[in-house]
């Protein structure tokens, strides 16, 4: 069985490739889901995309995700500078957990520039787009390889 990713996405990123495009740009969520698939398949994660824009659905996600024994890919969005809830959850994981931002959060408005949430990440992806998600789940493959027995 391959090891799992949940990918998971927090408030109003179901609006990618519309809300703030001069932002965050032309692509739709659907779209970064289908990379971010062809991606885990390709360095041989099962993948789990889901997008909320209720804080307790995204700890609720983290909780399972840590059942599973599956690492986190996370946008919390705008929950990443005050979600503490959020952050505790991610705090008990023992996969790896990456943050991702689509835009340099440290490039922007001082309200945008603190997430909480890097206190509970393994690393943090900003300012790459898209792109961003990829290289996350590219660490997490990674970094479940390097942690794993060498038969």
């Amino acid at each position: 069985m391959s090891p799992s990713v949940y990918v998971l996405n927090g408030p109003n990123l179901n609006l990618l490739g519309i809300r703030e495009p001069h932002l965050y740009g032309s692509t739709t969520l659907a779209q970064v889901e289908q990379q971010c698939m062809r991606v885990a398949q390709d360095v041989g994660l099962t993948c789990r995309f889901l997008q909320s824009n209720h804080e307790g659905v995204l700890v609720d996600w983290v909780q399972e995700a840590r059942e599973q024994g599956a690492a986190v890919v996370i946008n919390p969005a705008g929950l990443s500078f005050r979600s503490i809830p959020l952050l505790d959850a991610l705090k008990t994981l023992d996969q790896p957990v990456f943050e991702v931002h689509i835009t340099n959060i440290h490039r922007r408005e001082a309200l945008y520039q603190n997430s909480v949430i890097s206190l509970g990440a393994t690393g943090v992806i900003c300012g790459f787009g898209p792109y961003g998600y990829e290289m996350a789940l590219r660490a997490v493959a990674q970094r479940i390889a390097a942690a794993s027995p060498v038969a």
